[in-house]
């Protein structure tokens, strides 16, 4: 291979280079940081979903167990001791871990009030008669 045609090849590598540098209008903008904000937002909302279900249906039996438990109370003749529940925070039986329990149960209801009403607001934005 001779000199000018190292340089022609050259220029057409250097051409082909720059125009894979080109952008196009019409391809739509990638923003590697909004990218990155989307998955850590994104995993953050996994977690605390995880977080919620499993403190309301599996944490220290979760809350149906405890439902069962007291509406057997309520219902028949059992008593919370049949449950073991000895009286005082360390023996609480069935009925162990309730707080965590009540706590996630208010949470999601209230994760679940919210998502209701941003999905009525868009909803309403979007209504064709609008």
């Amino acid at each position: 291979m001779t000199l000018p045609s190292l340089r022609q090849a050259a220029a057409r590598l250097e051409a082909a280079l720059e125009a894979l540098d080109s952008e196009d209008p019409q391809e739509p903008a990638y923003d590697p940081v909004r990218l990155g904000g989307v998955l850590i937002v994104t995993l953050v909302v996994i977690g605390a979903l995880y977080w919620l279900l499993w403190t309301l249906l599996v944490y220290e039996g979760g809350l149906p167990l405890k439902l069962l438990a007291l509406g057997e109370v309520l219902m028949t003749s059992k008593t919370m001791r049949d449950f073991g529940y000895e009286g005082g925070p360390y023996a609480q039986g069935a009925f162990e871990g309730w707080f965590g329990n009540a706590a996630a149960l208010l949470l999601t209801l209230l994760a679940v009030a919210a998502l209701k009403r941003l999905y009525s607001e868009a909803a309403r934005r979007s209504a064709p008669g609008r």
